[in-house]
């Protein structure tokens, strides 16, 4: 039986962690009075207690938390954006390669990726890696969620104080130093960040992160020779599939960005043609893209069955 505490368990995050572990028969959840939330020795014992602590916190106060764990034993992983690009830290996308999965099975400190970074990663990384992708490439990349991504205050007020610019797609980000971008270039490798484009739209959850590229920028032959690398890349992974060819077994018209909506899983479309191609990563900002990947981590920490209590 391993004990669990969540630190921060009235965010979103942290009360869907809540919800997916509560029922479990191999954890037991150390609970924390409301009016203690705030308490630093209180938290300072349930974290040194347990055996494993979400951080569900802003930065400052996830690196306090950290602070906080006095010994060897604890497993810390954060979900907040203050470890991610720590080379301390484990950086939990298991499905990047066998040193990260080894990572993060191993390692006491463990980083979720961020909602936006997960969906640019999955699609980045195995281009840069595979050598497809130049690392001085020029990437763009728009991403689209729904406002749940936005936490409790943006829930509420498309929930309850709709306005008439509420219900259009919004662009934010304008000034092109959102807080995913560093992660964005340090773990796929790039030279430089990208030029990033997220919109939040009027639904609740669900991502669709697209990377448009050139193919005459690019070190392949075509599109053929992209889906065949990404088909190989995530061929063993049980929670990022690749769809078929657009225009082949399956043509589609349109992406729907909630089309994921309440699984853990990613699916990876490829479209375009020879000469524009565009990769897109859809997926629950909610699942891969928060507490479905702190689960996923910690289930491999624990040495189990990655999926459990997931849905794929």
């Amino acid at each position: 039986m391993f004990k669990v505490f969540i630190d921060g368990n009235q965010g979103t995050t942290g009360l869907r962690l809540f919800d997916r572990l509560k029922s479990r028969d191999d954890i037991e959840l150390l609970t924390i009075d409301d009016d203690k939330r705030k308490d630093l020795s209180e938290r300072k014992k349930l974290i040194n207690q347990s055996d494993i602590s979400f951080l569900c916190l802003p930065d400052d106060a996830a690196r306090e938390s950290v602070s906080l764990c006095e010994n060897d034993k604890t497993v810390i992983i954060d979900t907040s954006t203050a470890h991610r690009t720590s080379p301390h830290w484990a950086y939990g996308f298991p499905e990047l390669s066998q040193e990260k999965r080894n990572a993060v099975a191993s390692s006491k400190r463990i980083a979720v990726p961020g909602c936006h970074a997960s969906g640019f990663i999955s699609i980045a990384y195995p281009l840069v890696s595979s050598g497809i992708m130049p690392a001085d490439y020029p990437c763009v990349c728009h991403s689209l969620t729904g406002y749940s991504g936005g936490g409790k205050k943006m829930i509420y007020q498309y929930e309850n104080e709709k306005t008439g610019d509420l219900f259009a797609p919004r662009q934010y980000g304008l000034t092109q130093n959102h807080k995913h971008l560093k992660e964005m270039k340090y773990i796929t490798g790039l030279s430089n960040m990208p030029i990033f484009t997220p919109i939040v739209d009027d639904y609740y959850s669900g991502m669709a992160t697209t990377v448009p590229v050139f193919r005459n920028l690019l070190n392949c032959g075509g599109i053929n020779e992209i889906y065949e690398m990404f088909s190989e890349f995530y061929k063993d992974s049980k929670f990022i599939s690749v769809l078929p060819l657009y225009g082949g077994e399956a043509p589609i018209s349109f992406i729907s960005a909630n089309d994921m909506t309440g699984k853990d899983s990613m699916k990876i479309l490829i479209s375009g043609n020879e000469e524009r191609i565009f990769i897109t990563s859809i997926f629950d900002n909610l699942g891969k893209g928060a507490s479905g990947a702190a689960v996923q981590c910690m289930n491999i920490s624990m040495g189990i069955d990655e999926t459990k209590s997931l849905v794929i």
